[in-house]
């Protein structure tokens, strides 16, 4: 009996008192509106084919078109590939690991780099580093990018709290943070001229950006928050910040501009049943004390809508069965919709012409 009376007396210490990365805030959301309405479930993605990255390679999390056409991505390992073509095709090694990719009106390809910062690249073995720091505190997390047709480039840092190089990776470091809600998040610019200049903070994990068409104002993702902001860049409301959606059905990802208004916007998951932890700090350290295993995880089901700029609804893609895996972008170019994923080996493309009509 004093044996059993030990070990529980133990374990019961282990749970309340181990040392865990996380100090979780109180947090209380509202909840999920679940895939009904402008959100109803549907099998759009199946018309999807999936394009295999070669020797295994996984991770295609973004994708960035260039002024000639080029259609470039990145996997988790950090090689840089063309993928206008039927198979993708190894251009470069980039090294860290590259997230949000943009085209910039130099013609350069802008590397949104979550181990390194912000980077510039315009060709086989001239990748270079713009951004590290930020008023004097180091970039830790970058994940998206967005460059304005003057080169003012604006790109996202996730997180100040988790470094995904220390933490395992940008999937673990964006668990740390959505689970303990601390909302160290932010945007930033920099100017041609070379000033940096931070925009707005304060997000639960700062994730896709994208820029309107007279780039009067930007949209972010807030990920840990499951909101979509805009801030306004120009006009007589500049610098006001709003949300424009709120208590979405997922974790919003990354957010591409498709030029003409619109804006495609991709979920890494569903919201997970583990919100119902998020009022109780305490209970959150015990979870996570209990293991990987029990601890929240992104749920595999695809999905994707077509916002235009007030954050109406105009498409919605879904992919119930998770064949894509954790969808975390997309775009039209030409001809084809292009579906990328956090750590599948593959990213999706499917014909315009099996979009689903405009709501």
């Amino acid at each position: 009996m004093r044996i059993l009376l030990l070990a529980l007396a133990i374990g019961l210490g282990y749970l309340l008192t181990w040392p865990v990365p996380v100090t979780p805030i109180a947090y209380e959301p509202r909840e999920a509106p679940g895939f009904v309405g402008d959100y109803a479930e549907n099998n759009a993605l199946d018309a999807a084919d999936l394009i295999h990255l070669p020797d295994g390679a996984i991770g295609p999390e973004d994708l960035a078109v260039m002024p000639d056409g080029t259609i470039y991505a990145t996997d988790l390992a950090g090689v840089l590939y063309d993928i206008s073509g039927a198979e993708p095709v190894e251009v470069d090694r980039l090294g860290g690991r590259p997230l949000g990719l943009a085209a910039g009106p130099d013609g350069a390809l802008y590397v949104a780099d979550s181990y390194k910062g912000l980077m510039r690249w315009t060709g086989p073995g001239t990748l270079e580093l713009l951004v590290d720091e930020v008023e004097g505190a180091p970039v830790v997390h970058a994940n998206q990018v967005a460059v304005a047709r003057d080169g003012t480039v604006y790109f996202s840092d996730s997180t100040t709290r988790f470094d995904p190089e220390q933490h395992g990776g940008t999937k673990p470091a964006s668990v740390l943070t959505i689970w303990e809600q601390s909302n160290t998040g932010y945007v930033a610019r920099r100017l041609p001229d070379g000033t940096v200049e931070r925009l707005a903070g304060g997000f639960v994990y700062t994730n896709g950006i994208a820029l309107s068409p007279d780039e009067d104002f930007l949209l972010i993702n807030e990920t840990g928050k499951a909101k979509m902001h805009r801030l306004w860049l120009n006009g007589p409301r500049a610098g006001e910040r709003e949300v424009l959606m709120h208590n979405l059905p997922g974790y919003p990802d990354n957010l591409e501009a498709q030029g003409d208004g619109t804006y495609w916007l991709a979920f890494a998951s569903p919201r997970v049943p583990a919100e119902a932890l998020m009022p109780y700090p305490l209970l959150r350290k015990i979870v996570w004390r209990l293991g990987p295993k029990l601890r929240p995880a992104p749920i595999r089901r695809g999905m994707m809508i077509q916002i235009d700029g007030e954050g109406r609804v105009l498409r919605n893609l879904q992919d119930p069965d998770g064949r894509l895996g954790i969808t975390t972008g997309g775009k039209v170019v030409a001809e084809h919709l292009y579906v990328m994923t956090l750590d599948s080996p593959w990213f999706a493309r499917m014909p315009v012409s099996a979009l689903p009509d405009l709501q």
